[in-house]
């Protein structure tokens, strides 16, 4: 294991080679700073979004409108932390074939 700012880590288990740009099906796990209750509230076993948690979910099913090739799966909001399934489709590349000049 290593140290990370004097705290004990896991290392990755990504493959060092892999493009996260590539098409595949993604498991997010976002942490806020220090752990804060920054997106909601917990009260006997149930989450209440606050402003900042309703903006986040809105945010959330927002992303397919800004990335096409983009699908959401299940997503969770917790107090100090979300988590989300992004499956990022192949997406059709047009390339633009034109003259160059290398001469003056």
């Amino acid at each position: 294991m290593a140290l990370y700012k004097n705290k004990y880590r896991i290392e990755s288990a990504r493959w060092r080679n892999w493009n996260d740009a590539n098409a595949a099906t993604y498991f997010v796990t976002i942490c806020t700073k220090e752990r804060a209750h920054f997106f909601s509230t917990c009260v006997r076993k149930c989450i209440y979004l606050n402003e900042i948690g309703a903006l986040t979910w809105q945010f959330w099913q927002e992303i397919p409108q800004h990335f096409p090739n983009v699908q959401l799966d299940q997503f969770v909001i917790m107090p100090n932390h979300i988590h989300g399934i992004i499956i990022i489709q192949p997406s059709p590349v047009e390339t633009l074939h034109c003259k160059v000049y290398t001469k003056y």
